[in-house]
This record gives C-alpha cells, sequence and structure tokens, in this order.
C-alpha cells in the first residue's frame, strides 16, 4: 500500500511542512463534496421509489410526464450550481475563501431544510425551491474549495489535497446510494421512507459549517489583500514553522512577487482579472482548456449514470427496485474505492494526462460492449425474472468502466482547473470552470431520461465515441501540471514548449531556479560572515544578474 507521507519534492522540504494542519484544513474544505456526491447518489433513487411517487402523484403520471417531472427535480439543482459557481467569484474576491465556504454551508442548510418540509400538502414546488438553494450553495463551495486547497497545499502534495475534494465527493455519494436501499429494505413504504434521504443532506452540511468556523484563511488571498502580517501568520502554521524559517520566507517572497508581477499586467480591482483574462487570448485560451475537460468529463456519461442509475441498470436487464439500488450501491463503493487509489497513488505519481487518456480508452471499450449487448439482446423488449449470462457480463462491463473512470476522469479536472491560472485571476477563471462543469452537468440531467427513450443503446455508443474523440484532444492541447508550482504555470504554455513536452522543460527550469537562488544565499550567508568580502558580493551580484 502506497503511504500517504511519501512525496516527490520539487525543491528539498523540510518534513514539517506535511503536517496534520494542511491536511485537516484541506479536508475541512473540500467536505464541501460530500454534499454534492450524496445529491448525485440519492436523488434519482429517491425520486424512483414508490413511496415518492405516490406522496406526489407521480404514479399517476405517463412515462413521457414522468421523466419530465424527475428531470426538472433532478437539473434544478445542477441550474443553481452553475449560477453559484458565477456568485462564488465575487464572494471569493470580497471575502474570501473561509467565509465565502461559511455562507455557503448556511445556505445549504436552509435549502435542505426546505426539502425536508415538503408533503403532498405543499407539493413538488417547495423541493424544487430548496434544491435550487441547495445548488447555489454548492455552486459556490465547489468554485472556492478547490481554490482555496490549490493555494494553501504544498507542490509536492497538491494534486493529493485537492483530490480530498473527488474523496469526499465519493463518500458521498457511497451513502447517498446505499441510504435508499436500506431503507428500502427496513422502512416501510411511506412518507418517512422518502423523507429520510432528504433529511440525511443535513449532516453533511453541518459538518461543513463548523470545519469552515476552523479552518485558517488562505495566505495567497491575504497577500493579495495586502495583509502581509496575516499571511505570514497563516502561513506559519499551516507549515508548521517558525515565521523566520527559510522554506516560510521563500514561499512568502515568491507569492508577494508574484502577485505584483499580476497586479502589473490586471490592475487592482475586481473588474482587473476580468479584463486581464477578457483581453488575453492566451488566457482564454486556457480557460477554453479547462471548461473542456469538464465537457469531456460529461462525455463519458458519469451523469447520467449518477442521476438515473436505476434507468440505466434497467436497460441492461436489472429489474425490482431493490436489485436495481443494490447494483447502483456497488457502482458507489467501486467509485469509492477508485477515489482513494486515485489519491493516495495516481495523481501525484501518474500525473494528469496519463490518466485521461487511460480512462477514455478503457472507458469507451466498456460503453461499446454494454451498447452492442442493448442492441444484440434487447432486454428491455425480453424481461426476465433474473438476469441472464449475456446482462450479468454488461453490468461487469459497467464495473469495469467505473475501474477506468473513478480514478482517472472523475477528480482530474478538478484538479487542473484549480492549478491553470495566476493568482490574480484564479477566483474567476475557478467560478468560469466551475459554472462551465454545473452546465454540462444541468445538460446531461436534464435530457438524460429522454435520451434513452429515444436513442436507446444508441445512448452508450456515443458516449463511448466521444470518449475516444478526448483522446487526441488531451495529447495535443494539454501540458501536464503534476508538481509544477503555481508560479509557473504560465510557463507551460509558453511558446518554446508543446503540451507533450512543457512538463520536463518547466521542472528543469524550476530546478534550475532553486539551484540558484540557494547559491544566491550561501554567497549572500558567505559575505556576512566575512565581514563584507569583496570577492563573495562580487559572486552575488554575479548571479543576480544572471537570475534577471
Amino acid at each position: 500500500m502506497v503511504s500517504l507521507a511519501r512525496v516527490v519534492e520539487d525543491r528539498p522540504t523540510p518534513p514539517q511542512v506535511y503536517n496534520w494542519r494542511v491536511y485537516f484544513n484541506a479536508f475541512a474544505a473540500t467536505f464541501a463534496a460530500v454534499m454534492i456526491g450524496y445529491d448525485s447518489a440519492f436523488i434519482g433513487t429517491s425520486i424512483s421509489l414508490s413511496s415518492f411517487k405516490s406522496e406526489f402523484g407521480l404514479d399517476k403520471l405517463s412515462t413521457t410526464e414522468f421523466n419530465v417531472v424527475s428531470a426538472n427535480i433532478v437539473s434544478t439543482f445542477q441550474a443553481g450550481c452553475f449560477f453559484g459557481a458565477l456568485f462564488g467569484y465575487p464572494i471569493g474576491y470580497y471575502w474570501g475563501r473561509k467565509y465565502g465556504l461559511f455562507f455557503a454551508s448556511i445556505f445549504f442548510n436552509v435549502g435542505s431544510a426546505l426539502q425536508v418540509a415538503a408533503s403532498f400538502r405543499t407539493g413538488l414546488s417547495i423541493i424544487y425551491a430548496g434544491r435550487v438553494i441547495c445548488g447555489l450553495a454548492i455552486g459556490v463551495a465547489s468554485n472556492l474549495a478547490p481554490i482555496y486547497v490549490a493555494e494553501i497545499a504544498p507542490p509536492a502534495i497538491r494534486g493529493r489535497l485537492i483530490g480530498l475534494y473527488e474523496f469526499c465527493w465519493q463518500c458521498g455519494g457511497v451513502v447517498g446510494f446505499w441510504i435508499n436501499y436500506g431503507t428500502t429494505l427496513h422502512i416501510p413504504a411511506g412518507h418517512k421512507q422518502w423523507l429520510i434521504a432528504f433529511a440525511v443532506q443535513l449532516i453533511p452540511g453541518g459538518l461543513l459549517f463548523i470545519g469552515s468556523l476552523l479552518i485558517t484563511e488562505s495566505p495567497r488571498w491575504l497577500m493579495s489583500r495586502d495583509r502581509e502580517s496575516d499571511a505570514l501568520k497563516s502561513l506559519t502554521y499551516l507549515r508548521h514553522l517558525p515565521p523566520d524559517a527559510p522554506y516560510v520566507q521563500e514561499e512568502l517572497s515568491e507569492t508577494r512577487e508574484a502577485i505584483k508581477h499580476e497586479r502589473s499586467l490586471a490592475g487592482a480591482g475586481f473588474f482587473g482579472p476580468i479584463r486581464t483574462v477578457c483581453s488575453s487570448r492566451k488566457l482564454l485560451a486556457r480557460l477554453a482548456l479547462a471548461s473542456s475537460l469538464f465537457a469531456w468529463q460529461n462525455a463519458t456519461g458519469i451523469n447520467a449514470i449518477n442521476y438515473y442509475s436505476p434507468t440505466i441498470f434497467k436497460s441492461v436487464g436489472v429489474s425490482g427496485g431493490s436489485s436495481s439500488l443494490l447494483t447502483t450501491g456497488v457502482y458507489g463503493l467501486i467509485k469509492m474505492a477508485g477515489a482513494v487509489i486515485w489519491l493516495m497513488y495516481l495523481i501525484d505519481t501518474l500525473g494528469r494526462r496519463k490518466l485521461f487518456i487511460i480512462g477514455s480508452i478503457g472507458g469507451a471499450l466498456s460503453m461499446y460492449y454494454i451498447g452492442a449487448y442493448i442492441a444484440i439482446a434487447q432486454p428491455a423488449e425480453h424481461p426476465t425474472p433474473t438476469l441472464s449470462n449475456g446482462g450479468k457480463s454488461a453490468v461487469a462491463f459497467f464495473y469495469i468502466w467505473t475501474i477506468f473512470y473513478s480514478p482517472t476522469w472523475n477528480g482530474t479536472p478538478w484538479v487542473v482547473s484549480a492549478e491553470f491560472f495566476p493568482q490574480h485571476v484564479r477566483t474567476f477563471t475557478s467560478a468560469c470552470s466551475a459554472a462551465s462543469n454545473w452546465l454540462y452537468t444541468f445538460i446531461i440531467a436534464r435530457f438524460t431520461p429522454q435520451m434513452f427513450t429515444s436513442m436507446g443503446y444508441g445512448v452508450y455508443l456515443l458516449f463511448a465515441s466521444l470518449m475516444i474523440c478526448s483522446i487526441p484532444f488531451i495529447f495535443f492541447l494539454l501540458p501536464e501540471t503534476k508538481r509544477i508550482p503555481l508560479e509557473y504555470m504560465d510557463d507551460l504554455f509558453g511558446a518554446d514548449v508543446k503540451p507533450w513536452n512543457a512538463h520536463r522543460i518547466v521542472m528543469a527550469r524550476v530546478a534550475l531556479d532553486h539551484a540558484n537562488k540557494q547559491s544566491v544565499g550561501r554567497a549572500e550567508r558567505g559575505m556576512e560572515s566575512s565581514d563584507g568580502d569583496s570577492e563573495s558580493k562580487q559572486v552575488v551580484e554575479h548571479r543576480e544578474v544572471g537570475m534577471r
């Protein structure tokens, strides 16, 4: 088993830097993803329960009418997330990451409480309202949490810490998938059966509220607000080192210089980053690239499976409510296991590009098999009391698809979008990236029922073909970002590098720059110890000119 303490460093780093504080703060912030994962898992199965349908009169609707209602219930959440992600920019700019997550937790709990208050007397309108409010809160959190973690993380474990977001997502998903299975088996059909799953949302919402009060503010955000003393205090706490430690002073100096340079490009104020991005073809191209990763992620079919898993498994012949929920629950466990492997080992060793390509190849082959089986066997037209051998093989390939998808495409786009951009535009670009994710998710969630009704097995062939198309896109356009310090991200997109060799070239620059700084530091200390020796002074001046 790979140890969480094993890291590959971009420079010599004191062991105190990899302490419980940075892990705790990252976990507390990314806990917002538990609520996202839980929603994606529970809502589709909850509205498919006969108790929910009878409570709100949905059992009297035709298949087409029920598809519209279920799509509306599911997609109002994503619509709220889209706008919440955009609102995350001004919230993150003015209030910071800590208090942005704090207010997001409050709104999420309000929205969850509204959904719990729903019944046949209120109708579905209060559920719609609650899901929109929850979506707004999650949109803000999905913007700010990855940014916060990227800004507090040491480069060697940045992917792992941002990956906690994905781990929390899958933890929420497992609970969501299994809670409906448990209530179906042990709670009699009625109001309480479907209400329990809605009420559980308040638990992660409350824990995020507590966690947001305990975390420290991002040192980078504090520096961007000219609060250097607070930034130093936060940084020393996170790095578990004294304020005068060379590592702390070097990181503080790099951040200060980066922000100074970025302000000279963007200008101060709320609209400076917006003007900078909109006036730069390079940044717009980078933003389009980050946004496209979420489009390709949704093109794998993940959100169609997450939100409509009972429909998906029914298409291959899984019949019966409890059987469908059990199959879905196993799917959730596999996703979580893949997320753990991704978090502990893959993201900071294999890197981002290889994970995307491997996930697309394995996922496409699995989807092609499932589509071919449905086209040939037509299980929906020939239902059987037990799953046939062919149906079992199709379910097995669903699980194989999950094994390829979970440790690759599931969380890696969030890591990359949190890394891609310089500090002075990061909050704005993260808002755009997160909003694009929720836009694509909304489209899938809103139209998946209609797609399966009209396209049948063609949906699987479509997702498989899109995954194949993503492979050349990743190879030719996406540079590798693992272990690249945030201050060097611009170098990955320089004119002298190509996406397939950018990582090697930039890491060589990083190593050279750190070596030069250490040489200068040693020369300066030697100069001081020799009481102003002229030869040492000349060495320092010569090397400073070389660095410039």
